[in-house]
Order: structure tokens, then C-alpha cells, then sequence
């Protein structure tokens, strides 16, 4: 689980050397998160000590939402004043991800087809 732990610490190192040397708009942990992805991708398999601490920080994922909730609180009346800010970029993002996760899938369904078809054809 050590070994786990400093696995996932690392990545979320690198990512934020990474966005910091090249000032990037995207917090480290995310682009730590992306490479320990590709990596695990390039790997094939989770190894067992990252399958152990990420199975135990995942027990535990509730309580991290506790800071967000009393940040709500804290400013619950601004969060008023922006209501229908908020509402509409919610809304709008919710229906670009809807969108976008369709054409997707779309897509990728339809690739097969056309590989099918450019085979069959012989170009």
C-alpha cells in the first residue's frame, strides 16, 4: 500500500512540476492523473499495491465532499445572487457533455461499419 500511495503522490508531483514549468491553465493533480492513466493504459494492468491505496482512499471518497459543502454554506448568498449564472452554466454544460458524448459514440459505432465496407471494396 506504500508503494501505492507514493505512486499516486508522485504522479500528482509530477503533474504539478508540469503545469508549473509550462504554466498550463490545468491544476497538476489532472495532468498527474492523465499520465498515471496513459501509464496504466501502456502497462495493461493496475499493480496491486495502486489497487490497494486507491481501493482505500475510495472508502473514504464521501468525507472529502465535507470542505465543498461548507464552502457552499459559507457563501450561500452569493451562490443566491448567481443563481441563474449558475443555473444556465450548468445547464449548458450538461447538454454540450450529452452532445458531445453522443457523437462519440456515434462515431465509434459507425467505424467499424466503414472499415467493413472500405474492405469489402477493396480500396
Amino acid at each position: 500500500m506504500l508503494h501505492g500511495l507514493t505512486l499516486l503522490l508522485g504522479f500528482q508531483l509530477i503533474g504539478e512540476v508540469i503545469a508549473r514549468l509550462l504554466d498550463l491553465p490545468l491544476p497538476g493533480p489532472v495532468i498527474g492523473l492523465a499520465l498515471l492513466f496513459a501509464g496504466l493504459i501502456t502497462l495493461g494492468r493496475v499493480p496491486e499495491g495502486l489497487r490497494t491505496a486507491s481501493e482505500g482512499l475510495l472508502r473514504y471518497l464521501a468525507l472529502l465532499f465535507v470542505p465543498a459543502g461548507v464552502g457552499i454554506m459559507v457563501h450561500y448568498q452569493r451562490l443566491g445572487s448567481d443563481a441563474l449564472a449558475i443555473a444556465a452554466a450548468l445547464v449548458a454544460s450538461t447538454a454540450i457533455a450529452l452532445a458531445v458524448t453522443g457523437a462519440v459514440f456515434q462515431w465509434r459505432r459507425l467505424q467499424p461499419r466503414a472499415r467493413r465496407e472500405r474492405d469489402e471494396t477493396g480500396d
